[in-house]
């Protein structure tokens, strides 16, 4: 079945750096476009990113523009998302998710903290 398994998440100072991968399993990989959310504290979950399935094209919600970056490697099932000069409004949890056969699958998520 599909799983998607996402990690990198931790505590950071505002201004740093984070990488979190999220490694899919269940599903060719390499034939869908896959996204990263976010939810922050009380608050619904938005899009921070997607990416095509062959990684030619992204998107971006506009105030992660400049310092997000997602990208994927198809050999390795994973798809990243850099994160650079964080700041506290970047604390959520983020999800890796697909959509496949009409259903939205997701990780469990991982904890991303931007404090000092």
């Amino acid at each position: 079945q599909v799983q998607l398994a996402e990690s990198g998440g931790d505590l950071v100072q505002p201004g740093g750096s984070l990488r979190l991968s999220c490694a899919a399993s269940g599903f060719t990989f390499s034939n869908y476009a896959m996204n990263w959310y976010r939810q922050r504290p009380g608050k619904e979950r938005e899009l921070v990113a997607a990416i095509t399935s062959a990684g030619s094209s992204t998107v971006y919600e506009d105030s992660m523009k400049g310092r997000f970056t997602i990208s994927r490697d198809n050999a390795k099932n994973t798809v990243y998302l850099q994160m650079n000069s964080l700041k506290p409004e970047d604390t959520a949890v983020y999800y890796c998710n697909v959509r496949r056969g009409g259903i939205y699958y997701w990780g469990e998520g991982t904890l991303v903290t931007v404090s000092s």
